[in-house]
């Protein structure tokens, strides 16, 4: 029977895993891989989620005291994608690339293997970016004019998108054959989704602590409906996505976390607008 001090370790490196995973933070210690460590590190996506979050809203808060709007925006946006190595943005990209290839299933999942990136992966890519710099533009703008926790919005946007991957992993079934990351993590259930949520609650918290100014009572309305949208934006994109190669691989999480993203940025843009 393994210890108490065993078990809290898989956690811990469960928790380290998902962070090197999905960021390029450095960690003074390497996590050991093996499959239950894979499997427990999918309930900690959201605190990925909040390393990142934490990078994109200093930049966004110091970016919105010292540089006009745009050149704040494009640092923004360029630290993002650094800060996850680009995992997910080659994710979105492959997808794209299968997508728009018109082919058969299977010609579809071998495409998405391809480390090579084609036209439509490219301009897919181009699309994204471009999304969310006119959106992290367009909340600056916001701040420039006097609205208050937009920088706290922004450190939630990746958590929430993060938080809901887990779900995709273990309502959806894997189609990215025995090899891979996330073949590794096909046997984690709805428990870790559940594990994860919690996780992500913790993580908002933490970042509305950093971030939030004003009435926590008006942020807390604001974050539940950003966790509505992610999981309804979420469950439609991996449904769709689910019909077209017969299940989710690695790439398709990476495209959800970044549709999810750019779902988010939209809706603080309009919610913004009509406020």
């Amino acid at each position: 029977m393994r210890g108490g001090s065993g078990h809290l370790g898989d956690w811990v490196s469960a928790a380290a895993a998902a962070v090197q995973l999905m960021t390029r933070v450095p960690l003074p210690f390497a996590s050991a891989w093996n499959e239950r460590v894979a499997r427990r590190s999918i309930a900690f996506y959201p605190l990925a989620g909040l390393v990142v979050g934490i990078i994109a809203a200093f930049l966004y808060w110091g970016g919105s005291l010292l540089l006009p709007p745009a050149a704040a925006s494009a640092i923004v946006v360029a630290a993002w994608v650094w800060s996850t190595g680009g995992l997910h943005l080659d994710g979105w990209m492959d997808t794209a690339d299968a997508l728009g290839s018109n082919r058969s299933r299977e010609r579809m999942l071998e495409i998405m293997k391809d480390p090579r990136v084609g036209a439509m992966g490219v301009a897919a890519g181009a699309l994204l970016l471009l999304g969310k710099y006119a959106f992290v533009l367009s909340l600056l703008e916001y701040t420039a004019a006097g609205s208050l926790n937009l920088a706290a919005a922004v450190a939630c946007v990746p958590i929430v998108a993060r938080a809901f991957a887990p779900w995709a992993v273990a309502l959806w079934p894997y189609a990215g054959g025995s090899g891979g990351m996330g073949a590794a993590m096909r046997s984690a259930g709805p428990r870790h989704a559940l594990a994860s949520a919690a996780v992500g609650a913790a993580c908002l918290a933490a970042a509305l602590a950093l971030f939030g100014s004003g009435d926590p009572l008006f942020l807390l309305p604001v974050a539940l409906a950003g966790a509505a949208l992610a999981a309804l934006a979420g469950a439609v994109g991996a449904a769709w996505l689910n019909r077209r190669f017969g299940g989710l691989t690695g790439d398709t999480y990476g495209a959800l976390i970044e549709g999810i993203e750019l779902a988010l940025l939209l809706a603080l843009v309009v919610a913004g607008a009509s406020g």
